[in-house]
């Protein structure tokens, strides 16, 4: 069910702190700035397809900016696109400008600042998800940003009518449904930032980065799996496991080293939410996949420096005092954090 937040029962001296605060809640902390004298007029409403937040906002003329003040807010790290659906913008990321027209796709990342000038009514749809899903180089995604992207050809001809079906019934999915339509979205949008950051790319580099995208895919979908291994990974995707670990000799990780760390991000994230009923950190290890207790504390001693349950409590500590909980860094890659598959899921060694 989607959440709308609008502006058309606020008294008018209040709109602009309303919308400003309902944009910030939804979307990720921004300034407003309305551009015209009379009364502001906006509304959002927002959906979620598994981790995919999908957002849709009309209103009325203005600027919005993303400072490295508000970024320090932020605890976790997004990667959106946008789609124009009516009305213009100018949009600046990365040192560079753009102007938006109507069907026009942009991608930006949260992590950096960046603003939206629009001088007119307009419509827009959002599309946020965790820069960690995407599993392409920080550096092509540079070269992306602050860029207006035609939909009249390439990835984003396929990407546009999808995104704009996506966005008008976003609540309408059952969650397996909803959590594989976001991961299609993943592999288009690294497809998409692909093509534009290796236009000179071979047609075997292509196939290869498609197959990367959907095998990371297929992991991030199957973290609660214990039995998740590179041989099962090879099988679902009808490749040889030598075909699999070649495909990862040039991600600086390993199949193994990558569930493991995905799935010790995940039960970090998971400990540092604060709640009534918080799950025991046992129960919490075996939804991502542990069976081992030990195992899983070590491992995720070895990646974060603390147990687990001393992770817990320092995070929700900092939520206690009025602070966001930090965003949990990415598992080193000590021995104990670089463990095998199998043995991180099974084993105490």
């Amino acid at each position: 069910m989607s959440l709308v937040l609008t502006t058309a029962s606020v008294p008018d001296g209040d709109k602009v702190a309303y919308w400003n605060d309902a944009v910030s809640r939804t979307l990720v902390p921004m300034t407003v700035a309305p551009r015209g004298d009379g009364p502001f007029d906006g509304r959002i409403a927002t959906d979620r397809l598994g981790y995919l937040q999908v957002s849709t906002m009309e209103a009325d003329a203005k600027r919005v900016s993303r400072t490295p003040a508000l970024i320090a807010r932020s605890s976790e790290a997004l990667v959106a696109v946008g789609v124009q659906v009516s009305g213009t913008a100018t949009f600046i990321h990365d040192g560079r400008r753009a102007e938006v027209c109507e069907g026009d796709l942009v991608v930006y990342d949260t992590t950096r600042p960046y603003s939206f000038d629009y001088p007119q009514r307009f419509a827009t749809h959002v599309f946020q998800l965790p820069r960690r899903m995407l599993g392409v180089p920080d550096s092509d995604i540079r070269q992306v940003t602050g860029a207006a992207i035609g939909t009249g050809d390439g990835v984003g001809a396929m990407l546009l009518p999808f995104l704009a079906t996506l966005a008008s019934s976003a609540g309408g999915y059952q969650p397996a449904v909803a959590d594989r339509l976001a991961g299609n979205v993943v592999d288009l949008l690294a497809t998409l930032i692909a093509e534009r950051a290796h236009p000179d790319a071979t047609d075997a580099d292509t196939a290869r980065s498609h197959l990367l995208l959907r095998v990371r895919d297929h992991i991030n979908r199957n973290l609660g799996d214990p039995e998740l291994s590179p041989e099962g990974i090879a099988r679902a995707h009808r490749i040889s496991v030598r075909y699999l670990h070649r495909l990862f000799e040039g991600e600086g990780t390993t199949v193994g080293r990558l569930i493991q760390q995905r799935r010790l991000e995940e039960c970090s994230r998971e400990l540092a939410r604060r709640g009534r009923t918080a799950p025991t950190v046992s129960a919490v290890a075996q939804r991502w996949g542990f069976v081992n207790p030990a195992h899983f504390s070590r491992a995720f001693r070895a990646a974060y420096g603390v147990s687990p349950r001393e992770w817990r409590n320092l995070r929700t500590a900092q939520d206690d005092g009025g602070r966001p909980p930090a965003a949990a860094p990415a598992p080193g890659t000590a021995p104990g954090a670089a463990a095998g598959v199998r043995g991180a899921g099974r084993t105490g060694g």
